[in-house]
């Protein structure tokens, strides 16, 4: 044994898996891992205002890809994986606020309420406005 190394033994915890043995830590690997399809999905967001920037026939290149069975099947992968990534980060928000005086679960349902509520008021105007 050479001089510059240490006699005692340290323990060397094993990094495969370990993740998948608890289902705390599963959930808590999905929610982290579906930060990638955010981030993907803010790539094909912002590659489709370049289009626009670019010019009129770029953006409607970029229309017809999102066109393809392939756009759709990630759309909606990602539209589930993000339902969940939001739903999550709204049970985590009360765990880390400071002490309130009532209940942190009403932030929860308040959020979740709150969302749901804005998303029917935008689609309803969208819907009609077009």
């Amino acid at each position: 044994m050479s001089r510059f190394q240490s006699t005692a033994k340290t323990y060397v915890r094993p990094m495969s898996g370990w993740w998948l043995k608890t289902p705390y830590f599963f959930l808590y690997m999905i929610r982290e891992g579906s930060a990638v399809f955010l981030t993907l999905y803010a790539l094909v967001l912002l590659t489709g205002l370049g289009c626009l920037a670019w010019s009129p026939s770029a953006y409607e290149a970029w229309r017809g890809l999102l066109d393809t069975r392939l756009s759709l099947g990630f759309h909606v992968i990602a539209l589930l994986i993000v339902a969940y990534h939001s739903l999550t980060w709204f049970q985590v928000m009360p765990k880390t606020a400071p002490k309130l005086p009532f209940d942190s679960r009403l932030i929860v349902r308040g959020a979740l309420a709150t969302s749901a509520g804005l998303s029917l008021l935008i689609l309803a105007v969208l819907w009609w406005v077009a």
